[in-house]
């Protein structure tokens, strides 16, 4: 293998694919990794330049330790790992439901920062490592709606600067990339989307592309550790008091105004 190698969780669909397809586009070996979508990640694997594809529980902590220690020993140049992988629900900022806070903070806060701590403990890279988590552009423009994913996304991006000045070495780098609205999400319909994702200040559609070059950009390590990137085509500068799912359709459908 010469090759530096990437592992991209969530890569077999949406956006952990397009980054991980930005990566072999780049010439670097891509581990997919998936859940439950299995013959999607093989299908991405097959028809890229040089890729595997590894299955794991993100909320599994035993399984992430296995999943680390099967890619450290198989890629002696793992120079990034980028934690896409999330999941995204729908709940009430005026009535908690543990159920969905446990959920996403078991996948989008605990298990992606396991994930780049391990990576950082085990991996191999002369260059030096770069963790990269994949944040949100709405914890710098905040609404209530998606309340326990947003929490979970707030407490990754805390991670970012602690990870960078107590788990790296001083060759490694720690990131995080926040997007803006970017594919079809949650109930949205495709002619939605393309109102809603223009809710930003270039009036333009992000493109999947940008983040997985943005991802690539940092695993070069030209930025100071601790940064986070938005792209978003200039979303998290203004204040939005919805979701954009909810700001495009002109109503107060949503469980934020329930009452």
């Amino acid at each position: 293998m010469t090759r530096p190698a990437v592992l991209v969780t969530g890569a077999a669909r949406r956006v952990g694919k397009a980054i991980a397809e930005r990566f072999a586009a780049a010439g670097w070996h891509v581990v997919i990794h998936h859940r439950t979508s299995g013959s999607q990640a093989d299908a991405l694997a097959a028809r890229l330049p040089s890729a595997e594809t590894v299955e794991c529980d993100l909320a599994d902590a035993e399984a992430v330790a296995r999943m680390v220690a099967r890619v450290a020993e198989g890629c002696e140049d793992w120079r990034a790992c980028v934690a896409s992988a999330s999941v995204f629900e729908e709940d009430d900022v005026e009535a908690f439901d543990p159920q969905v806070f446990a959920r996403a903070m078991d996948v989008n806060a605990a298990g992606a920062v396991r994930l780049l701590q391990l990576y950082l403990r085990h991996a191999r890279a002369a260059p030096g490592r770069r963790a990269i988590a994949i944040t949100d552009q709405k914890l710098a423009n905040p609404n209530p709606d998606f309340f326990s994913y947003t929490l979970s996304k707030a407490a990754l991006a805390a991670a970012v600067p602690l990870l960078a000045m107590g788990a790296a070495r001083r060759e490694d780098r720690v990131y995080a990339v926040a997007p803006g609205a970017i594919l079809p999400s949650h109930d949205q319909t495709d002619a939605e989307a393309e109102t809603s994702h223009r809710l930003n200040l270039l009036r333009r559609r992000t493109g999947a592309a940008e983040v997985g070059d943005a991802c690539v950009f940092l695993a070069q390590g030209l930025v100071a550790s601790g940064e986070t990137i938005f792209v978003d085509s200039g979303q998290h500068l203004l204040r939005q008091p919805r979701d954009v799912i909810y700001l495009a359709r002109g109503s107060h459908a949503g469980p934020a105004h329930k009452r």
